[in-house]
């Protein structure tokens, strides 16, 4: 098994689609800097629909980028610079609806009871949250964030 299906094969084991975690294993251990999604499609024995489908999964939550290529008139893309940065921002969004929900299960269930009690823990846990993954963002960005050293 190579590294990249290894990769591909945790990435479903945490809940992402087959296809998506094999395109994006593609891209991260492609040497190309852009790739078509044809070239992706002809790596993975995969086809055409599947890998696009993969794609329009990938591209709003920042793990893939369109990318200009002069003279092609086929769409080119990678994997972003910042793509795990862009992934966490997106997540933001996911945190504030769960943040709201366990608003709305707490007014449901009553301030008193035990339900209220865990949606409260909830909301906690997503109000901190979104107060910090920001700043750890930010930092990371900055290049502020320690990274494990090669031993």
């Amino acid at each position: 098994m190579t590294a990249a299906e290894e990769f591909a094969l945790t990435l479903t084991q945490h809940g992402l689609q087959r296809m998506t975690a094999r395109v994006l294993a593609a891209l991260l251990f492609s040497e190309q800097e852009t790739t078509t999604a044809g070239e992706i499609a002809d790596q993975l024995g995969a086809s055409r629909g599947s890998v696009s489908t993969a794609i329009k999964a990938l591209e709003p939550v920042g793990l893939i980028e369109r990318v200009p290529a002069p003279g092609s008139r086929r769409e080119h893309f990678r994997f972003p610079a910042d793509g795990w940065a862009r992934l966490m921002s997106t997540q933001n969004a996911v945190v504030g609806q769960m943040q709201k929900a366990a608003e709305r299960g707490i007014e449901a269930a009553g301030d008193n009871s035990l339900a209220a009690q865990r949606l409260a823990d909830m909301r906690d846990f997503y109000t901190y949250i979104m107060r910090e993954l920001p700043a750890v963002i930010d930092r990371w960005r900055a290049g502020e964030a320690e990274t494990p050293s090669a031993t």
